[in-house]
């Protein structure tokens, strides 16, 4: 079932509309504004073969010699951030926990240790809000489905799934709500899923657990409007490597939480989610922006009332690299400085 081609007028920025139309309350919703900042953890097979579009790599590929999940969460509260996500599973498909359903998981490779199991119990031992990315494109549980490498199709609407890989995943994700109980789950690449289904995730996961935040990322806007065709339904609107913009034309405010949608009055939070270098899984030579760009990616971001996830992915190590760490640290005395936090 094809998604339907909205009208762009229809979508469009509006003032205060009491509690909206949304699943969640407004009060609730504010919740998840009041974490604020938080670490965007990518992490997984990616990491070792250096492709962000991975595909059917052997599972010994995945090979962290120093794993210390401890370490990542210790780093984020030390920052001053209130949550954390994690990719559980990225586009290559290799489950980060013990999963039930397929065999492409840390049980079966060299390093078994469950990644999922210990970043909850250090989440929660450090009082970090729980985040998990989950994808929707997967290169390696294919269930007939031709490898894709290439984000035009992607973006063109071309790249799809199936109803044996539906299956699959909305297994999986039961396995991750149920097992280890997050507060928010993201989903990544929704265009794979047509409306209908997406809407059936979204429902059956919400009614899992019903106090969950839900969002399908947005991918690359700037919070002025809100693209139904491929991240409906959310409860977050996500900006890939965007801040919410700092004027479109309405006097009232610059960056706007209520939307129309589908003839709806919505009240969504926004979520930047950025890079601490200039790339979402560990390379050497990525190097850390400087302290002015990130005070200011940090600044721009809260300062226009959406939460700011900060990618720092760990090294083939599977340690936290210094050069992120020291920058964590000096970005929050900055960030004390101009009295932001």
């Amino acid at each position: 079932m094809a998604d339907p081609i909205p009208d762009q007028n229809n979508i469009k920025l509006v003032e205060d509309k009491g509690a909206g139309e949304q699943r969640l309350g407004i009060e609730k919703l504010q919740e998840f504004e009041q974490w604020k900042y938080g670490m965007f953890i990518h992490w997984g097979m990616s990491t070792f073969d250096g492709l962000e579009l991975s595909a059917c790599e052997p599972i010994e590929t995945y090979a962290p010699t120093d794993l210390n999940v401890d370490e990542w969460i210790s780093v984020a509260r030390d920052a001053g951030m209130q949550y954390a996500v994690l990719t559980t599973k990225h586009v290559a498909g290799h489950a980060l926990w013990p999963s039930a359903y397929g065999d492409y998981s840390v049980k079966n490779s060299k390093v078994t240790t469950d990644v999922v199991g210990e970043y909850v119990t250090a989440c929660r031992n450090k009082g970090i809000k729980v985040g998990f990315y989950y994808c929707a494109w997967d290169n390696t549980n294919l269930f007939g489905m031709p490898i894709t490498r290439d984000w035009n199709q992607y973006g063109l609407g071309v790249t799809t799934t199936n109803d044996g890989y539906r299956e699959f995943m909305w297994n999986q994700c039961d396995e991750l709500i149920d097992t280890y109980d997050p507060d928010y789950f993201w989903v990544d690449m929704p265009k794979v899923l047509p409306l209908d289904k997406r809407t059936e995730l979204y429902e059956r996961i919400t009614q899992r657990k019903p106090e969950l935040f839900f969002a399908y990322n947005h991918s690359c806007q700037n919070g002025t409007t809100f693209d139904q065709t491929f991240a409906w339904p959310s409860d977050i609107m996500t900006l890939e490597r965007n801040i919410p913009n700092a004027y479109n034309g309405h006097a009232k405010q610059d960056y706007f939480q209520w939307k129309e949608i589908l003839g709806k009055n919505c009240y969504i939070p926004g979520e930047t989610n950025d890079t601490i270098g200039r790339e979402w899984f560990y390379e050497e030579n990525d190097a850390v922006r400087s302290d002015k760009d990130l005070l200011g990616m940090y600044m721009a971001t809260t300062g226009r009332g959406a939460n700011f996830l900060l990618n720092c992915p760990p090294d083939q190590r599977g340690r936290m690299p210094q050069r992120w760490i020291d920058a964590l640290m000096r970005l929050r005395k900055n960030i004390d400085l101009v009295g932001l936090d």
